[in-house]
């Protein structure tokens, strides 16, 4: 199926009661602001529409992929063939005491993980203050198995609900998901549509004052003020990569307009004008200079995404 053909392009504006945009430039939405041009963006507004969409995409073997917040994302400046499905509009959040000092937290895929924080720490609620200041959503905090630390989402999940390509969901409980540092592995093209987070009530003082702390740490130590994706390297065993890319004496090492922050060696920024290719550059300028020097081999945290222009 071609994604330009005018017909099939009105069957996917149908099936959608939010916006479908067409050769939407991407560098608009990733949180870095870099990305070329993807074939088309869509923002269904439930889970049948999103079965209507993934259902179609699956028949006519076309490529697409979820997101969420745009965090941890770097599409390339070819942009994406294909079809991007943005889960913001999965945003229904549900509490319910589970037993006696637990509570449940089911939230869809497109609720921010700063809004679970604030909610949950208003209610009393601790376990997932270490998750304060990650800008992602629910559905990619879960995908990439988030943490900070010394915890992990995978610490706090009691179920995960899972759409595959035939639009069929199911429930998965934590025993049986497969977590990784920084991954959860699922069978291909299959979306996170919601996860259940089991929380325990707490002290509203001390965990808003554990929250603020770590916001604190966040604001210091990580380049807030400029555009980023994240961290950009997966720590390795032994010394943090931010720590071990500044070893080697790269902070401040710029290319076009991407820079390896001052504030934190695993931070690549955009002063204005970078592209895809100068941040990509950049990681891969560092990856080769810490294996040459450290012999260690850093992989990507961050998602590549799309064709080079």
């Amino acid at each position: 199926m071609n994604l330009r053909n005018e017909r099939f392009r009105q069957s996917l504006r149908d099936m959608v009661a939010g916006k479908v945009l067409f050769d939407e430039p991407t560098k608009k939405h990733t949180s870095i602001g870099v990305g070329g041009v993807a074939d088309a963006l869509v923002f269904p507004q439930s889970r049948d529409e999103l079965r209507k969409i993934i259902s179609c995409l699956g028949d006519g073997d076309i490529p697409f992929i979820p997101v969420g917040n745009w965090t941890n994302m770097i599409v390339k400046d070819g942009g994406y063939r294909g079809v991007i499905i943005s889960l913001q509009h999965l945003n229904r959040v549900i509490r319910s005491e589970r037993n006696a000092g637990h509570v449940l937290i089911d939230a869809e895929a497109g609720v921010s993980l700063a809004e679970i924080v604030r909610s949950s720490a208003d209610e009393s609620l601790t376990g997932i203050e270490f998750c304060a200041g990650i800008p992602g959503s629910v559905g990619g905090a879960v995908r990439m198995n988030a943490g900070a630390y010394g915890n992990e989402i995978k610490d706090i999940i009691e179920t995960v609900d899972v759409m595959i390509v035939n639009g069929s969901i199911s429930e998965f409980k934590r025993t049986a998901l497969h977590f990784e540092y920084r991954n959860l592995d699922l069978p291909e093209r299959a979306i996170i549509v919601s996860a259940c987070f089991l929380l325990t009530k707490g002290v509203k003082e001390k965990i808003q004052e554990r929250i603020r702390e770590i916001l604190d740490i966040r604001k210091e130590k990580h380049p807030l003020e400029y555009r980023n994706a994240g961290s950009v390297f997966k720590n390795p065993k032994g010394l943090p990569a931010g720590q071990t890319i500044d070893a080697v004496g790269l902070k401040g090492t710029r290319i076009g307009g991407a820079q390896i922050s001052e504030k934190h060696g695993n931070f690549i920024v955009n002063t204005g004008n970078a592209t895809a290719k100068d941040i990509l550059a950049l990681i891969d300028t560092i990856q080769k200079k810490v294996w040459e020097e450290r012999g260690i081999r850093l992989e990507p945290e961050v998602r590549i995404i799309g064709e080079d222009e």
